[in-house]
């Protein structure tokens, strides 16, 4: 298989396939395109669990494996509580490289008023460069619970703030030496500052308040997988105009400069929406400084259509995120 993640089918037919027991309390379990699961823990509350590894950058492990899982607990309309980490190292790893990757990621959990509560550290064969694990725990009251299964037919689409994000600080900050044989200092600069704009916790407490529906955090596999996971798990169909999907032009660039497409990169930072109406939520996040665009309709049936003046195009299963191909 691919790097990233494993294909649908291989995850339905061998993974979800093999899960069968359930309990009673599990009120939100795994299946495609959800990034969190709830337990029931008495009348009216829940716990939101989430997980997730950093395995594209060593770069500011510590606070991006703070920052995706925050996000994936906030997309679901959690309130984030702690986490639990699990560190792994190669063995040339020195002490200090690793209080900087904590550090890291303390600061990260400080700004949320996030606790580290636990988890485990190893040095270890089994790995060339350094990795996190991150179990998120949060908590919301029954009946607030957010899921990417949200969606409905006749919803509007939104996507906050602006694809690829991520990737492109990423990219930017791995591979700078080579960008600025081509681009000014300040365009890179520009492009590796977008890391300050992976926090989807401001958008994802407005949307909720103003009425969405489905939320789901765009992360690997970029927004054409975001909305495939979407649309897969709400069971709808998608019409998607690709001239409305906000991308910055240090993106496109970038993108350009490694053939890479920029709708299949890594995105965390931009939330995808369903609501009844986007239009509102879009206001919402505009009052707050967020930018954000309603980019199509949810639709009845399977057919999940792009499209582009007189292009016209059907949305595939997710691929392996374009950052494997640069970094």
């Amino acid at each position: 298989m691919k790097i990233g993640k494993v294909p649908e089918a291989v995850l339905k037919r061998t993974v979800l396939g093999q899960i069968h027991n359930r309990r009673e309390e599990v009120l939100l379990g795994a299946s495609v395109g959800e990034d969190c699961a709830a337990v029931a823990v008495g009348e009216d509350e829940m716990l939101v669990m989430s997980t997730d590894p950093i395995t594209g950058t060593v770069q500011d492990i510590g606070s991006l494996a703070i920052q995706i899982t925050m996000n994936d607990l906030a997309s679901a309309g959690a309130e984030p509580i702690g986490v639990m980490l699990t560190v792994l190292l190669p063995e040339r790893t020195s002490e200090q490289k690793l209080h900087r990757m904590i550090g890291q990621a303390e600061a990260a959990c400080a700004k949320v008023n996030v606790q580290i509560m636990g988890g485990h550290t190893e040095v270890t064969k089994a790995v060339n460069q350094p990795l996190f694990s991150v179990v998120g725990v949060g908590k919301a009251k029954k009946g607030r619970l957010i899921s990417t299964a949200g969606a409905r037919a006749g919803m509007d689409i939104i996507i906050s703030k602006w694809i690829g994000i991520e990737g492109t600080s990423i990219i930017a900050k791995e591979k700078e030496n080579e960008l600025l044989a081509h681009y000014t200092q300040s365009f890179v600069d520009q492009a590796k500052s977008f890391d300050q704009m992976l926090s989807v916790l401001p958008e994802a407490a407005a949307a909720v308040s103003s009425g969405v529906a489905a939320m789901h955090d765009v992360t690997e596999g970029g927004i054409f997988g975001a909305l495939w996971e979407m649309a897969e798990a709400s069971g709808v169909g998608l019409e998607i105009d690709l001239k409305k999907i906000p991308v910055r032009q240090e993106t496109i660039e970038i993108c350009e400069f490694f053939e890479i497409n920029p709708y299949e990169l890594i995105s965390s930072g931009c939330m995808l929406m369903a609501a009844d109406d986007g239009n509102t939520i879009v206001r919402e996040l505009e009052k707050q400084g967020i930018h954000a665009a309603v980019v199509g309709k949810a639709t009845a049936g399977n057919d999940r259509v792009l499209y582009a003046a007189d292009e016209r195009r059907f949305l595939e299963p997710p691929k392996s995120d374009e950052l494997y191909k640069v970094v």
